[in-house]
């Protein structure tokens, strides 16, 4: 049996087995929804945490920066070759292993007890995401089929978007109580459940491809060219686009980006198969997660800002706040995974694009004062129901016909443009909204209550930026993603 299907352990074809075998691969989705679940509330929780953090261990500006920066640059520079390494080893063994390596690496971040601890215990969370979810990932797509992979997908595009707005609320209570530490302390039983139980509910099998191939000038160049991406869009949001901290990495990433390309042409077996890359359903998914999570991350970023700086609230308060946001998500993707097979791939996301549209448009509203729940809630709800339902459609555009010796790879594709759509997200938002997170920084410090209109207007033009990426992303998207529904009939297209 491929690696990534629920074990069967008999021949029996009654109806009894078969309820079974069911149920067990729902088992199974939960569990790999939760690991990647832990993999999304970490990101957020910990940025929530960093002023403690920052406090008890005296971190400086810099290796501040470089606390969410190492995971960030690692995940997202790794996940091309975790997608690869995860058709090779095997999915499930590279799950439960990048995950053992996660839950480890969180031990060592929550014991801590300076800059160098911590940071080099985030560098080797994000090593571990990135062999970690595009494993589970291709478990999934691998396990379920035809209407069911749309609606398995369709969960897994709810945990991603919510997973970021729980984060908010486990990060403030979590800091607020127990203490920052307690962030990563988190980790340890969810990882712990996940490793004992998952693999009696998933067998493991042979490889789908041998190792014995890996494109190591491939692998590298990859992982080079996004880690200076993203490392570049991180130093944009902190320098500004025309700092040499973004411009050498940038020039670094377009160089590797090229080489790339010249190796991929004269690999016998290419980490990137010509193929997959002329693929126009995996593509334009991989852009649609793009386009989605900019505005998902600019959202979170400045309305996160805004409640805590502008507003004066807590980190616990934001995250009450968040919840009903997290719902909104949730729904997005719920719409989603019953539209795609009604509406078709290219109405559903147009749909998800145009809502989020509006809901940037309402944020271009956000007052100076006055009651900030209210004047944050009904614009950043349909924001993320948009999201939900984009998230949902770039995931099953890009994978409702992935065979198993390509899901990995397709997997680690689709998360690459989730994690430089998070740091493009972050360097747009921090530009264009400069002003603002300025001025309300310098508001919270000295308690002011006579701040003036100028001080929003940086979450103004932040928030009418994110309604035109919206627009133009349901424009690309009418033209780029596959025309049609998932045929629940359709055989997987990539072969060896």
């Amino acid at each position: 049996m491929d690696d990534g299907h629920v074990q069967d352990h008999g021949h029996s074809q009654d109806h009894d087995h078969g309820e079974s075998h069911d149920h067990s691969r729902w088992a199974a989705l939960v569990l790999l929804c939760l690991a990647q679940f832990m993999l999304i509330v970490d990101i957020t929780a910990v940025n929530l945490a960093l002023p403690s953090m920052a406090h008890d261990l005296s971190l400086g500006r810099q290796a501040l920066t470089w606390v969410p920066a190492a995971y960030t640059l690692c995940f997202g520079g790794l996940l091309l070759l975790g997608g690869r390494l995860a058709d090779g080893l095997g999915r499930q063994r590279a799950f439960l292993l990048g995950l053992a390596a996660f839950t480890a690496a969180s031990l060592v971040s929550g014991l801590a007890h300076s800059s160098g601890e911590l940071i080099a215990g985030r560098a080797a969370q994000g090593v571990a995401a990135a062999l970690l979810s595009p494993a589970a990932l291709s478990i999934v797509t691998t396990t379920f089929h035809g209407p069911q992979r749309t609606k398995a997908l369709g969960v897994w595009g709810a945990v991603g978007g919510a997973g970021a707005a729980v984060g908010v609320l486990v990060g403030g209570a979590l800091t607020s109580g127990p203490g920052w530490r307690w962030v990563f302390f988190v980790n340890l039983p969810i990882g712990l459940a996940v490793l004992v139980l998952l693999p009696r509910l998933v067998a493991a099998s042979a490889p789908a491809r041998s190792l014995r191939g890996l494109d190591v000038p491939g692998a590298l160049a990859a992982t080079a060219t996004a880690a200076l991406l993203v490392y570049g869009l991180i130093q944009a949001g902190g320098s500004g686009w025309g700092s040499a901290g973004t411009l050498l990495p940038s020039a670094g990433a377009a160089l590797a980006a090229v080489v790339l390309v010249l190796v991929e042409r004269s690999a016998a077996h290419p980490l990137l198969r010509r193929e997959l890359v002329r693929d126009r359903a995996v593509v334009a998914g991989t852009a649609v997660m793009f386009a989605a999570t900019i505005l998902l991350i600019t959202g979170f970023f400045l309305i996160s800002w805004y409640l805590q700086h502008r507003a004066g609230y807590s980190a616990l308060k934001t995250g009450v706040v968040y919840l009903p946001v997290a719902v909104a998500t949730g729904l997005g993707a719920h719409l989603a995974s019953h539209g795609v097979g009604h509406l078709g791939f290219r109405r559903t996301a147009v749909s998800g694009f145009a809502v989020a549209a509006a809901g940037a448009l309402l944020l271009t509203r956000l007052p100076a004062s006055g009651n900030a729940a209210l004047a944050v809630l009904p614009g950043f709800m349909l924001l993320s129901v948009g999201v939900g339902m984009a998230l949902v459609t770039a995931t099953t555009a890009a994978l409702h016909q992935a065979d198993h010796s390509a899901a990995g790879l397709i997997s680690g594709l689709v998360n690459t443009g989730h994690e430089l759509g998070s740091a493009l997200g972050v360097a747009l938002a921090s530009v264009l909204a400069a002003g603002s997170l300025g001025a309300t920084a310098t508001a919270t410090a000295t308690a002011t209550a006579t701040t003036t209109a100028t001080g929003v207007d940086g979450f103004h033009t932040a928030f009418a930026a994110a309604a035109g990426i919206a627009a133009v992303a349901a424009l690309a998207a009418l033209r780029a993603l596959p025309a049609g529904r998932p045929d629940p009939t359709a055989r997987p297209v990539f072969g060896h």
